[in-house]
C-alpha cells in the first residue's frame, strides 16, 4: 500500500515538473530553431504597444523585421493587427500600417485589422481575413519566445504559420530576460491547457 502511493505521488510530481518543463522547451526551442520560409501568401505583425500613433520600441522591432520581409519578396502583403487602449486616439494597427507606408511599403500592401488587444484575439482577427482572401500561408513578425505560442494558436485555427522573429530589439533573444521566456512558456501553457478549452485569459503586452 505505501508502495502504491509513494509512485503514485512520484509520478504526480513528475508531471507537475515535467509539463513546465515542456513549455519552457518548445518556448525556447521556437525562438532559437525558427522554421525557415522563404514564402508566404501574407506577414502578420502582432499590435503591442503605440503611444498617439508612434510605435513602442517592441512594435517597432517587429514593424522593421516585416519591411525586411517584404523586401526580400517573403509576401506581397502585410497585416498589422490589434486594437487601442481607452482612451487612445488611434490603433495599435493603424499606428504599424502608418509607420509601413511612410517607411517605403506601398499602401496597396497593407492592411489594418485595428482589433484585439490580446494574442488570441488577435489572432482569430487575422486568420478570418485570411480566410475571406483565401490565404493560407503566413509568416508572423513577432518576438522570438512569442513565436511556439502565436503560431499554435494560428495553427489551431487552420493557417499554416511560420515564424520570422525580430532580431533585435528589447524582446530580441539579446534583449530578452529569463522572465520573458518564462511568461511566454506560462502563456503558452495556459493556452494549450485552458484556451483551447474556451478560457480565454488576456495576455496584452504592453
Amino acid at each position: 500500500m505505501f508502495k502504491f502511493i509513494f509512485r503514485a505521488i512520484a509520478l504526480l510530481i513528475a508531471i507537475i515538473v515535467a509539463i513546465p518543463a515542456y513549455a519552457l522547451f518548445v518556448t525556447w526551442n521556437s525562438a532559437n530553431n525558427p522554421s525557415i520560409r522563404t514564402s508566404a501568401d501574407v506577414i502578420v505583425i502582432p499590435g503591442a504597444a503605440q503611444l498617439d500613433g508612434t510605435p513602442g520600441e517592441v512594435l517597432q522591432a517587429r514593424l522593421e523585421q516585416a519591411v525586411r520581409l517584404f523586401r526580400a519578396g517573403v509576401a506581397p502583403l502585410i497585416i498589422t493587427v490589434g486594437s487601442g487602449a481607452p482612451g487612445d486616439r488611434t490603433t495599435e494597427a493603424d499606428s504599424g500600417r502608418r509607420w509601413l507606408i511612410n517607411n517605403g511599403v506601398p499602401r496597396s500592401a497593407v492592411i489594418a485589422l485595428p482589433e484585439g488587444r490580446d494574442t488570441l484575439t488577435q489572432t482569430k482577427v487575422y486568420v478570418k481575413e485570411m480566410g475571406e482572401r483565401k490565404l493560407k500561408t503566413v509568416v508572423i513578425a513577432t518576438d522570438p519566445f512569442h513565436c511556439q505560442r502565436s503560431m499554435t494558436m494560428a495553427r489551431d485555427l487552420d493557417a499554416d504559420p511560420f515564424c520570422a522573429p525580430v532580431p533585435d530589439g528589447p524582446n530580441s533573444l539579446a534583449g530578452s530576460t529569463n522572465r520573458y521566456l518564462i511568461r511566454e512558456a506560462g502563456a503558452y501553457l495556459s493556452y494549450i491547457t485552458l484556451g483551447r478549452r474556451g478560457i480565454h485569459l488576456s495576455d496584452h503586452l504592453g
